[in-house]
């Protein structure tokens, strides 16, 4: 399912997605917050596809430093990457998300 409205191609936002931000736009959006990119909170809600992949690449610059690896993250950087993504994870938990992958997954 795509996380852009067809109607007028943009993205729902990151606290509207069908998996609750757990899903490959929801990481972006939440490692564009890690470094910087985007303000923390900022959920990227109404941008449109060509926005959705300028912030994918600026994401995927940010982490080349680092090999892609959170655990190459300088300290102050791993402690936000680990803080976010734990947060986000007990909130999709909390609406419903199960982590474990379904038979179409």
């Amino acid at each position: 399912m795509s996380m852009i409205h067809s109607r007028q191609q943009t993205y729902a936002g990151i606290d509207h997605e069908e998996h609750h931000g757990m899903s490959m736009t929801g990481r972006i959006v939440r490692d564009a917050w890690v470094f910087g990119l985007l303000p923390e909170g900022d959920g990227f809600a109404g941008k449109h596809a060509g926005e959705l992949q300028n912030l994918f690449e600026a994401v995927h610059a940010a982490w080349e430093p680092y090999g892609q690896l959170p655990s190459r993250l300088p300290p102050e950087l791993a402690a936000k990457h680990a803080r976010i993504h734990d947060e986000a994870m007990k909130r999709a938990k909390g609406m419903g998300w199960d982590a474990e992958l379904g038979d179409d997954d």
